[in-house]
């Protein structure tokens, strides 16, 4: 199954909504916030990530959109951000998750990274939902059948998190100083997942919109002129990568 010439557009109007976490496609209304997680210099280790400034941020995040390799989601906090009055979007976004789909000769394998951003939202198992829902929705929509993360060697929480979720270790790099685990969908596997993610929820995003979208100037000017992403250091990847995840 080769969904992919246009699969990482297909979230662009998707929410996955779970029990604590709720999947949003990544937009320029998200940008300020994630701009300012990524001050974090432990974020920025734990990514591989250089800091950008807010204009690359927007253009990162428009070449991401456009991207047939990429799928992204911003997490937001489901209980807050579904509360009455309605909180802005910004103010409920805890991390994102990511799906890279590099391997041209194994068109099947997404590379999954999570991170959960604000400290006091880890341990608490929204790195845990939102790896679920992503890898749910990855398999049933994109055709995927094995999942690869890489984590730095350090990050002793983000592994336990993937074991958790079946994943097994297949290499270790001392030169990058990271792990690699994989997950295989198999038959049982696949069970497993979809019911794991039974009470996920799909609906349609821009209907789930609580307030007015009002692009920027160079946000106008990006969808005339296509950009190219910001010059980064090696092994960097942005969105954050969850690979080096803060996830659990």
């Amino acid at each position: 199954m080769q969904y992919h010439a246009a699969a990482m557009r297909l979230n662009q109007n998707t929410v996955l909504l779970g029990k604590k976490v709720a999947l949003v496609p990544y937009t320029a209304m998200h940008v300020p916030r994630y701009h300012e997680w990524m001050k974090s210099e432990e974020l920025q280790r734990l990514t591989s990530s250089e800091p950008l400034t807010l204009e690359q941020e927007y253009a990162m995040q428009y070449s991401w959109q456009e991207d047939a390799d990429k799928c992204t989601f911003i997490v937001l906090d489901a209980k807050k951000w579904q509360a009455q009055p309605h909180p802005t979007e910004e103010s409920c976004m805890v991390g994102d998750v990511n799906l890279f789909l590099m391997d041209l000769e194994d068109p099947a394998l997404g590379e999954i990274e999570v991170m959960i951003a604000e400290p006091s939202y880890r341990g608490q198992g929204f790195g845990t939902e939102a790896a679920l829902l992503m890898m749910s929705y990855g398999m049933t929509k994109l055709g995927l059948t094995k999942f690869e993360a890489k984590i730095g060697q350090e990050n002793k929480p983000s592994i336990r998190m993937f074991q958790k979720l079946h994943f097994k270790q297949v290499a270790a790099s001392n030169v990058f100083q990271e792990v690699t685990l994989r997950l295989a969908v198999s038959e049982p596997e696949r069970l497993w997942l979809l019911e794991q993610t039974s009470h996920m929820e799909e609906k349609p995003y821009r209907a789930e919109l609580v307030e007015p979208v009002t692009a920027t100037q160079y946000e106008k000017e990006s969808w005339h002129h296509p950009l190219a992403k910001p010059e980064l250091g090696m092994g960097s990847k942005r969105p954050v990568p969850s690979v080096h995840s803060t996830a659990s």
